[in-house]
This record gives C-alpha cells, sequence and structure tokens, in this order.
C-alpha cells in the first residue's frame, strides 16, 4: 500500500510537525515499505497456532494493595519556580496561549 506524501504532510500537521520535502517523500517511502511488510505478515496462515501474548516464562506478579501515605505537596513544591494553588505554571506553548 503506498502512502502519499500528502497523507505524511497530513499526519505531520496532526502532529504539530515540520518536514522538508526530502524528509516527506523519504517518510512516505518508509511508510508504504513497513505497511507492506505488515501486509505481507496478513497472509500467513496462523490457523491452529496458539495466541501468543509474551515471551516471558513469568507470571505477573501481583502485589496486596495497600494505601500508603503520600509526599508532603508543600515539600514537593519548595523546587517549583512558579506555582499556583498547587498547580506548577509553565510557559504557554500554544500559539495563541489558550487551552488545548
Amino acid at each position: 500500500m503506498k502512502i502519499s506524501e500528502e497523507e505524511v504532510r497530513h499526519v505531520a500537521n496532526l502532529s504539530k510537525l515540520r518536514f522538508s520535502d526530502q524528509e516527506t517523500k523519504e517518510f512516505a517511502s518508509s511508510l508504504s515499505k513497513i505497511v507492506d511488510m505488515i501486509e505481507l505478515l496478513n497472509e500467513v496462515d496462523t490457523e491452529g497456532v496458539p495466541v501468543t501474548t509474551t515471551m516471558a516464562d513469568r507470571k505477573t506478579v501481583m502485589r496486596e494493595d495497600i494505601a500508603q501515605p503520600g509526599h508532603n505537596r508543600d515539600d514537593l513544591f519548595k523546587n517549583v519556580p512558579q506555582h499556583q494553588d498547587y498547580y506548577i505554571k509553565v510557559p504557554a506553548i500554544l500559539e495563541d496561549g489558550g487551552d488545548a
């Protein structure tokens, strides 16, 4: 399946990424190859093959869920340059400075 350069630009735009024309072309080619490899896997006959969810022999080790006291918020905020009402204030990253 061919991934077009326009599709790469669209996803990059959604991700707020910018690529040069050359990078866009390279990504389109690489992604097309990846999708082609995945499509090859869909052709493999897996009937009768048990589902494998992990290669580890260990079983999940569960611990008892016991509530423990947390940290003192005032102590945690001693190293925070700017804060208000126990929220850390950081510079805006959106162009208009508005909410996401």
